[in-house]
């Protein structure tokens, strides 16, 4: 009976993924005995409705099974316990993240997300991590946009082939210091990738293992926009010591840039804050401040979700130019607002990430 309650759980899916709850590694324990199937699980989440979510699909589905008399499930949850501070990134020995390895050589990794798509994460990325090298820290950048890989064309390194060692491990491309990786190094510049999930979480394994990064202070992991697997696969198999949520200003992407910082929140991961990317334009006549968009307030949604506002970073039109053509901004125009923007946003990480220790 055991085995036929297993299978049926596999069946369940983890709300909003393709993934099971028993993939996940969310089932503890199964039990039958003397008609009663007793479950336990563990779910690292503060979502109240998806813990219940799940408890009710987990007790209905296995109360039809022929000779169950009765149901109990237990769930181990994060729903009522206080969130880490940004200062934390300690996971729960009881959560389906505990068998989290560090990656051998790198000292922190962060994640910089999004809700949704076009709102300048790749952008941020790459030059978060410039401007992070640029204070002296050894930095890489794992673009884990599979869909998407957008970092060899903004970094200048279009058709670039990593070399592999006689044991199979990749040899990243190194571009200034900066240690670079990308499904894009390995597939024609036009060509889909048209893969499902499972084949892109075994890419970003072998991104995090096979990659020969040590030694870094710093990874600079650029996500797919959303909150699909590869977020969830990441925050599995490593710990993620921050997550940075870009936006823009108008309402849209704030609404998507909430679901970002939750999915950080429900899996764990300490919240550096929201940065809103394309905030506005300066008149290069007069000098004035031209906002692009309705003003939707990021810094009341940051408030709201209880986690930091870095500030705006304006949009620089020979900036965006020399991002398609492989010149980001914090290495040509350092002089341009947009690059002091991405050095206080360095800073920030610095100071509010404690694996990152100060470079005097």
């Amino acid at each position: 009976m055991k085995d036929k309650i297993l299978s049926l759980l596999k069946g369940i899916k983890y709300p909003g993924y393709t993934r099971d709850i028993v993939s996940f590694g969310m089932v503890k324990r199964v039990e039958f005995k003397d008609g009663k199937a007793e479950i336990d699980l563990s779910i690292n989440t503060r979502n109240k409705e998806t813990v219940e979510s799940i408890r009710k699909e987990v007790e209905e589905k296995v109360s039809k099974l022929e000779g169950i008399l009765k149901t109990e499930v237990k769930i181990e949850s994060l729903v009522g316990k206080k969130p880490p501070s940004p200062k934390t990134s300690a996971q729960s020995k009881a959560s389906p993240f505990a068998d989290q390895k560090k990656i051998e050589g790198v000292k922190c990794v962060i994640a910089v997300a999004s809700g949704k798509g076009g709102v300048g994460k790749t952008t941020v990325a790459v030059n978060l991590a410039l401007a992070l090298a640029k204070k002296g820290y050894k930095v890489g950048i794992m673009d884990a946009d599979a869909y998407g890989p957008n970092v060899p064309t903004m970094m200048g390194i279009e058709g670039a082939v990593p070399r592999v060692t006689e044991g199979n491990k990749i040899i990243p491309v190194d571009v200034g210091g900066i240690k670079v990786i990308s499904i894009g190094f390995f597939i024609q510049k036009d060509q889909p990738l048209i893969w499902r999930g499972p084949l892109v979480s075994k890419l970003i394994e072998q991104f995090l293992r096979d990659v020969v990064w040590k030694p870094l202070d710093i990874l600079i992991v650029d996500l797919p926009p959303g909150t699909g697997d590869i977020q969830l696969s990441l925050v599995q198999k490593v710990p993620v010591n921050g997550g940075v949520v870009v936006t823009t200003p108008q309402e849209l992407a704030l609404q998507d840039a909430r679901k970002g910082a939750k999915m950080f929140m429900d899996v764990n991961v300490p919240v550096i804050g929201i940065i809103e990317n394309m905030s506005y334009l300066v008149c290069p006549h007069c000098g004035e401040r031209i906002d692009l968009f309705p003003k939707a307030g990021s810094e009341r949604a940051a408030k709201e979700m209880e986690t930091k506002f870095l500030g705006e970073i304006p949009f620089e039109p020979k900036a965006a130019e020399g991002s398609d053509q492989g010149r980001p901004v914090v290495l040509y125009y350092p002089d341009f607002e947009q690059s002091k923007a991405f050095a206080k946003l360095a800073d920030t990480v610095v100071k509010e990430t404690e694996c990152i220790e100060p470079i005097q």
